[in-house]
């Protein structure tokens, strides 16, 4: 009697390693050209693969890998032999570049049945006419549309003549956005985000949707309760020798700006910086992407037990792209477990590759006039009278939490010059009996970005999000110090002013109190990654065109042909 085969076992791992989505480019092509057209087609691959590879990057800056195949997709068996090549790959995300006329139904839909229904698929052809590769990207665009699957379309431009044409600036920009949208979605999905404490002070904009969350993007919800932390803070569960770095970064890079009394307040301190440490080693430990720590009431604020330091100087080192040990990945981080707004930051931040979320409350609206009547209550003249604040007014974003260190400065500096605008004064003892230090800085002006906020619908089961491009402000010194003032004047204070919005729409139609802001991140990218989540984009501004060529993407077919954005998304859930 034969032997029975024998499993496998495979070998043991001391520590899991998340896996990086890996994009894999390949070319169609028809049997019957010539050649010197088919060489054409494998050059072009390798140029698209060449023009993504180290223009994609995860939030720690690791390029995402790109692989592509030399083996022309002219029919069912070639579309075998490259989802083979992609499989052993490991590929997550296809790219697909045409030069030549082939038939959809033999190329690539063969190769693209190959893989998960949630594989992100983009189209990037030059508008060639010798062949042509349009006319096989229109065709299965078409075909792939029609049966409900989400395809992008980047008719680009590229030679129509020559061996090794390249594509144009414009259409290299619009596929890197793509494959930011596509990196985002796939990367997200089986990870984690740890949430200390249970519902976000009772805010339903804020609460942790479960089900929703998984069924979307696939991310977990690891829940701790708030006492953990406090036992390993009591335990001291932590790394001393760190801590003292930690404090001695501090000190060094804020010096008398951090606001200490006594050695009381300096422990309290200390015990700031250690939830850092634990949490961050919390974090590690579940491989996690993201948190959040609910704090009020229960932790710094209820009498009824014993009140403990505010986290805000450890939620801002997270959000910030350094710490002690100098540069290092945001780790999107949310005040209150304010669990919609840290999924808001965390899409942001990996769409932006890794640019440093800010968390805001939506706290004071200012239309222009009440700025203008302030500054003639307390005697500012000479107003500019062309400022973005003056025409169209502004939001004085702040809260006591969250903030990274990072805006506090422009894109690009240094971390000395960062910490240079930081300071980090007592909190506000009636609000935090607990104790502890605050954040408060003054971002500059003129840093652009997208500022949004998610919001979920149980209506729908779907998500939402509402956004508009924005830019940071400034007003005269005294007259910002004033308007401070009329909030809290020791939180960290961002002047924003919304690009399309008006103030009145601006004020009526923000989904929760918090917003959060990502700077440098395309409108592409967001849009195509919504296209990609089924996430409903709210732009509702009056005066934002429908489409703005060269920022937006354009619509996917598969939406125009379903009755619509929207209800292509309300289509594909209820699927």
């Amino acid at each position: 009697m034969a032997k029975r085969d024998e499993a496998v076992r495979l070998p043991n791992i001391r520590k899991a390693t998340p896996k990086i989505p890996i994009i894999g480019v390949f070319a169609t092509s028809d049997p019957r050209i010539d050649q010197a057209s088919r060489i054409r087609c494998q050059n072009i691959a390798q140029m698209a693969a060449d023009t993504i590879s180290g223009a994609v990057v995860m939030p720690d800056k690791t390029p995402v890998p790109v692989v592509y195949s030399a083996a022309l997709v002219d029919g069912e068996a070639q579309a075998d032999t490259v989802a083979q090549q992609f499989r052993k790959a490991g590929v997550d995300i296809l790219v697909c570049v045409p030069d030549t006329w082939a038939f959809p139904q033999l190329t690539t839909i063969s190769l693209l049945q190959q893989f998960p229904p949630n594989t992100p698929i983009n189209i990037t052809c030059g508008n060639s006419g010798p062949k042509p590769g349009v006319v096989y990207a229109h065709a299965v665009n078409g075909a792939i549309s029609q049966y409900g699957r989400m395809v992008a379309l980047n008719v680009g431009s590229w030679p129509d003549t020559g061996m090794k044409p390249k594509m144009t600036g414009q259409t290299a920009n619009s596929l890197i956005d793509w494959c930011y949208a596509a990196v985002t979605a796939v990367a997200l999905r089986g990870r984690r985000v740890v949430i200390f404490g249970h519902d976000s002070m009772g805010m339903e904009t804020a609460l942790a949707h479960i089900l929703p969350t998984r069924n979307t993007f696939g991310l977990e919800i690891t829940r701790l309760d708030m006492k953990l932390l406090a036992d390993m803070l009591n335990k001291k569960a932590y790394n001393q020798k760190e801590l003292k770095s930690l404090r001695a970064c501090i000190d060094r890079y804020v010096g008398k700006r951090l606001e200490l009394r006594n050695e009381a307040d300096s422990e309290r301190f200390n015990m700031s910086l250690a939830m850092y440490l634990i949490v961050l080693d919390l974090m590690a430990e579940l491989n996690a992407v993201g948190g959040g720590f609910m704090s009020q009431l229960e932790w710094g604020s209820d009498p009824r037990g014993i009140p403990l330091p505010v986290a805000d100087v450890a939620e801002s080192l997270f959000n910030s792209t350094f710490d002690h040990n100098g540069r290092k990945a945001a780790l999107p981080y949310a005040t209150e477990a304010d669990v919609q707004g840290l999924l808001t930051m965390l899409f942001m931040t990996y769409l932006s590759g890794g640019n440093p979320p800010l968390f805001m409350d939506f706290r004071k609206v200012w239309e222009g006039w009440e700025i203008k009547e302030l500054a003639k209550k307390i005697g500012v003249k000479g107003l500019n009278k062309k400022a973005d604040w003056y025409n169209k007014g502004l939001v004085d974003g702040d809260n006591s939490g969250s903030a990274a260190f990072d805006w506090a400065a422009r894109a690009g500096a240094s971390i000395k010059e960062i910490m240079k605008g930081v300071a980090i004064p007592l909190a506000d003892e009636l609000y935090f009996p607990g104790g502890g230090n605050s954040v408060t800085f003054m971002t500059p002006p003129g840093i652009e970005g997208i500022a949004a906020r998610l919001a979920y619908s149980s209506l729908t089961g779907m998500f939402s999000m509402v956004w508009d491009q924005a830019r940071t402000t400034e007003v005269p010194n005294k007259l910002g110090q004033a308007m401070c003032e009329l909030t809290t004047p020791t939180w960290p204070h961002t002047f924003v002013v919304p690009k399309y919005a008006s103030m009145t729409e601006y004020k009526q139609y923000q989904p929760a109190n918090h917003f959060h802001m990502t700077w440098n991140l395309p409108v592409a990218r967001l849009q195509h990654w919504m296209d990609l989540t089924g996430v409903l984009s709210v732009a509702p501004w009056a005066v934002r065109p429908k489409f703005i060529e060269g920022v937006d993407r354009p619509q996917p077919l598969v939406h125009l042909i379903n009755g619509g954005e929207n209800n292509f998304k309300s289509l594909t859930i209820r699927r």
